[in-house]
């Protein structure tokens, strides 16, 4: 009997993982992305947020919190882009892993040097993000630093894997730049062309690509445009003609439809992150996507 009862013991400790998978709640679709990228089996990843949604508007839903709850660390953009809803997930997870300084909480953009640090804030101005714009996620040389960062951190939680996460990290940094190489190659003919955007979450994929923004259809971050504001949109327009006006796909698209047949520059809607539209299935699908959208666009 007690050889038997030795045996089970022994079948059921190599029936076990050698260690479980680090919980990882990812509060956006390219983060989900990347944790997997880094740690493949060894996360669990949980993406809070869709393509199809805006990033700054959701809702602390129950089933939210009950992810958070069980989370080993929440991996989030950072910069005031989740104010709106993580605080409260975070707060009433009450999961110690993971409120803020702890080291279960990364911000990507910690990492990142950000663009449009305003240096006041005020109201009067729009919905201004007071440590800079976080849409890093536009430039994929960021991607790359963040990656850097955050297979450091699963280490740090995870040392007995450290080995596997920094393999994971090394073999994505190789197929990234490869990929970055490409991706510059083919948006080569963007340099220089003149946009629109409906809503200035482009900055950080306008200074990679060198592109010109020539105007915003939001006379103020976040805020609607009215009719008005529209018409003297138009004037720019007509004065200094784009090859295209872009939006998120999560943007209502009624300015930038109502603008591009008068000001003879077709509207794009570009996916902004994994599943905003069909084809940006990965990460590295997202920005073949990006640039393939572009530049069709330019190219008419």
């Amino acid at each position: 009997m007690r050889k038997i009862l030795a045996l089970s013991l022994l079948f059921s400790a190599v029936a076990l993982p050698a260690h479980a998978a680090l919980k990882v709640f990812a509060c956006e679709p390219e983060w989900a992305a990347l944790s997997t990228e880094i740690g493949g089996k060894l996360v669990n990843v949980y993406a809070a947020t869709t393509g199809g949604q805006d990033p700054h508007q959701i809702q602390a839903r129950p089933s939210l919190i009950a992810k958070a709850r069980a989370a080993d660390i929440a991996v989030c953009t950072g910069a005031e882009l989740e104010i709106a809803w993580m605080p409260q997930v975070v707060r009433q997870s009450a999961n110690s892993k993971i409120q803020p300084g702890a080291d279960g909480y990364f911000e990507a953009t910690s990492v990142i040097s950000l663009l449009e640090a305003p240096a006041a804030l005020d109201r009067a101005q729009g919905d201004l993000h007071a440590y800079g714009n976080p849409h890093i996620q536009t430039d994929p040389r960021n991607i790359l630093i963040v990656a850097r960062a955050l297979a450091a951190k699963f280490s740090a939680l995870d040392p007995a894997n450290a080995a596997s996460y920094a393999a994971g990290y090394a073999d994505f940094e190789t197929r990234w730049t490869a990929a970055l190489k490409k991706w510059e190659a083919e948006a080569a003919p963007l340099r220089g062309v003149p946009i629109a955007v409906q809503h200035r979450s482009w900055v950080y994929m306008i200074q990679w690509l060198g592109l010109r923004e020539i105007i915003a259809l939001e006379p103020k971050p976040g805020i609607p445009p009215t009719s008005g504001y529209l018409a003297e949109v138009l004037e720019t327009l007509k004065k200094q003609p784009v090859k295209m006006i872009i939006r998120a796909a999560y943007e209502d698209p009624r300015s930038s439809e109502f603008i591009a047949p008068r000001a003879g520059a077709p509207a794009v809607m570009l996916p902004f992150t994994i599943g905003g539209t069909e084809d940006a299935k990965d990460l590295f699908s997202l920005y073949d996507e990006t640039i393939g959208l572009m530049t069709k666009a330019a190219a008419q």
